[in-house]
């Protein structure tokens, strides 16, 4: 990122999203964050490792993600409604996305129970319950959570309100809960938040506000990404922002929430659900998807999304292009060359 003799300032972050996708990318922000309660600083000039023996330089020094609350399935939406609390389970990947050991710890917050009346629930979702019953406040037991797991960073539910989301769809009708909206085969039209007046954190205001960069995505378009802006109060803090703002452009269209959209398309239906320009730049892969990728996703009518360049320039967004995928069991982005896309922008500016 830097040369040995070069000290970089250092950027304060804000990722936003859901899902895999923002667990995906915090893990390639995560080595360029100081390691907790590590001695290693820049004092006096000296370039610092994120790592013990890595080569990541500290460019970030102040790391927060906004994640969504308004699952309603699984494991988190069992506990949402049995214990009437904000579902954990994006916050839990999320917490382990930035831990310090993604190894015990990690495995313990992810284990998934198989019998028994606790079947389907992971350890993670239900220490997270256990301290908002303890504290009463699920931010704060966020916080004191992510305190165990010694994450790099910090990590902000877009909203405490108990919310839901409803979608109306292309035929006119409705339909609530997420779950239900993903389940859909209809195409969504506009997304709405209940309550309408939910509102965030001042702490995620805060960050915000004093961010150097700001990134959103990847993840499903309505049920990660736009869901957060939705909240009252972000979009109008996200346009105000003088920070590099980054959209991070999905690989794939996805079943339920965008097939058929290009990437201007995804970008168009952001700011219209924002009501505000959100973002300068957007991260969009241009590299070819090996063939037997392409036919295991063609089964579920999804394909890689269309680079139209020249519509996102239209939108006054600056399309980065490059190889951001990473083909495993699953095509997802890899994560280090989506984080120093981003870092690079941000430490251009």
């Amino acid at each position: 990122m830097s040369s040995p003799s070069t000290t970089p300032r250092q950027l304060s972050v804000v990722a936003i999203g859901g899902g895999t996708g923002l667990s995906t990318l915090l893990r390639g922000l995560k080595r360029y964050v100081p390691a907790p309660r590590s001695s290693t600083s820049y004092q006096s000039g000296v370039r610092a490792s994120a790592t013990a023996g890595s080569d990541f330089p500290c460019l970030i020094r102040r790391l927060s993600a906004i994640v969504t609350v308004t699952d309603d399935g699984g494991s988190s939406g069992r506990l949402r409604e049995e214990l009437n609390m904000l579902p954990p389970g994006d916050v839990r990947n999320c917490m382990v996305a930035l831990s310090e050991d993604e190894h015990l710890l990690s495995q313990l917050f992810q284990y998934r129970f198989s019998q028994g009346d606790l079947q389907g629930h992971n350890f993670g979702n239900l220490f997270v319950a256990a301290l908002s019953g303890i504290t009463g406040d699920f931010a704060q037991a966020v916080q004191l959570s992510s305190q165990i797991l010694a994450i790099r960073g910090r990590i902000y539910p877009s909203t405490t309100a108990n919310a839901t989301l409803t979608a109306r769809m292309d035929d006119g009708s409705l339909v609530e809960g997420e779950t239900s909206i993903t389940a859909s085969r209809k195409t969504i039209a506009e997304l709405m938040l209940s309550p309408a007046d939910a509102t965030p954190l001042p702490e995620t205001l805060a960050a915000i506000a004093s961010a150097d960069l700001i990134t959103l995505g990847p993840g499903s378009l309505y049920t990660s990404l736009i869901t957060n802006l939705l909240v009252r109060g972000i979009p109008e803090a996200l346009a105000a922002s003088r920070a590099t703002r980054v959209f991070i452009c999905n690989l794939m269209t996805q079943a339920n929430e965008s097939l058929g959209l290009s990437a201007s398309q995804h970008i168009e239906k952001i700011f219209d659900h924002a009501g505000h320009k959100i973002f300068d730049y957007a991260l969009v892969n241009t590299a070819p998807v090996l063939q037997a990728t392409l036919a295991q996703y063609a089964r579920e009518g999804q394909m890689p999304i269309e680079a139209d360049l020249d519509r996102i320039r239209s939108l006054g967004v600056q399309p980065v292009t490059g190889n951001f995928a990473h083909e495993g069991e699953v095509l997802r982005h890899d994560y280090d060359r989506a984080t120093q896309a981003v870092l690079q922008l941000a430490m251009g500016r």
